[in-house]
């Protein structure tokens, strides 16, 4: 029995030590299947904490590289937009240089010396068919370029000393409103002076050049002092009418003859044209101050229109257009192998009648300043229609 007890005490100790083992086995176990997966979950954090940083390393370094991007860009567009206004802004200012000058060389003498040189460089060669050829073209343009520089010159320089003048009669002008500098004025003056010169000397002969210097002379001792020839009434009018008149058309004939070869001749047209002509710059002369009396009189500038006043001014200038009409009538009457008769007659006398009606408005105006300045441009005293009534007369002639 005691024997039995005992073998089951034992039996029952072996057991409870086997279970207590086993037990301990399974919590270690456990314990270490915890500590792995504690290990691992850690490294799991710490490997995505680790993605995470470097993600947002990443996300970080492309958000600075897209705004360098943009930074860049935006500074790339100011420059753009710095560097369109700045050629805007020099483009502008070309423009308005332009301008300003456009304004200097008195567009309606311009307008004159071409309608006027071209009708008679046009009739010589009508006349002479055969001797036209394209090799004359460059010459021609250089002709024309000299003349133009010429005008420009002689305009120009006359502004220069008539600024103070200038801003009470015409202030549009651009020295008088500012639009040109002075320095501007002078080297543009200088620039047309020397090239015409240049030009005609190297291309159109001696007796030309000579004529063509006289007349920048004419232009100059006309407005710079010590002689400001401008400032007398009859100087002032003998140098308009002889550049103006003689010189310029004269000059243009003589040049063209001899450019297609042909020695030269005074013809009885061309002899007419030149008187007609003169007539022409002799009004300008004696009216082309209508309208300034009042800057003029203020710088003690004398002129027939302040000596004899706007009426008696007015009326001489319409007087000597109507004789020059009545005597290119009469001329195609007693040499009708001269001219076209009926373009001859029938013409001057339109130009006669319309001319007597617009002295009439200019009376009925009481010869106010604004009736001055259309009766000037409507009566073929202004440079433009002067020229086209030239014109005209220039192609009557057989």
């Amino acid at each position: 029995m005691r024997a039995t007890t005992a073998t089951t005490t034992t039996t029952t100790t072996t057991t409870t030590r086997d279970a207590a083992r086993s037990s301990a086995r399974r919590t270690a176990t456990r314990r270490r299947v915890d500590v792995g997966a504690t290990r691992r979950a850690t490294v799991t954090v710490r490997a995505s904490s680790t993605a995470r940083g470097f993600e947002c390393a990443i996300d970080a370094r492309g958000v600075d590289a897209a705004a360098t991007t943009t930074a860049t860009a935006t500074m790339r567009r100011r420059r753009v937009i710095a560097r369109s206004t700045t050629v805007d802004g020099e483009t502008g200012k070309l423009n308005a240089l332009g301008a300003a000058i456009w304004k200097f060389v008195r567009p309606h003498t311009i307008r004159g010396t071409l309608l006027g040189t071209t009708a008679i460089v046009s009739k010589i060669l009508m006349g002479n068919p055969e001797m036209i050829s394209m090799h004359l073209v460059p010459r021609a343009l250089l002709g024309l370029l000299a003349l133009l520089m010429g005008n420009g010159y002689i305009v120009g320089i006359n502004q220069i000393y008539d600024v103070d003048i200038d801003k009470v009669n015409k202030p549009f002008l651009p020295v008088a409103s500012g639009e040109l500098s002075v320095f501007a004025a002078w080297a543009f003056c200088a620039v047309t002076a020397l090239g015409g010169a240049a030009i005609v000397a190297t291309n159109f002969g001696a007796l030309i050049t000579k004529l063509y210097c006289f007349g920048l002379f004419l232009g100059t001792i006309y407005s710079v002092p010590p002689l400001r020839l401008k400032q007398y009434a009859l100087p002032a009018f003998l140098i308009i009418a002889c550049v103006r008149g003689f010189l310029l058309n004269f000059g243009v004939y003589h040049a063209t003859r001899a450019a297609i070869g042909l020695p030269f001749v005074w013809s009885p047209a061309i002899t007419f044209i030149t008187i007609f002509v003169t007539t022409f710059a002799t009004v300008i002369a004696i009216t082309k101050d209508l309208p300034d009396i009042e800057g003029d009189l203020k710088y003690k500038i004398e002129t027939f229109s302040t000596r004899l006043g706007v009426k008696k001014v007015s009326y001489i200038g319409s007087g000597l257009l109507l004789a020059n009409y009545i005597f290119a009538i009469a001329l195609s009457v007693k040499n009708p192998t001269w001219f076209i008769q009926p373009l001859m007659i029938g013409g001057h006398a339109l130009f006669a009648s319309f001319l007597i009606v617009k002295t009439k408005a200019l009376e009925n105006a009481k010869f106010s300043r604004d009736a001055i300045l259309q009766y000037l441009s409507l009566i073929h005293i202004s440079e433009p229609t002067r020229r086209y009534a030239i014109s005209y007369a220039v192609f009557c002639l057989k």
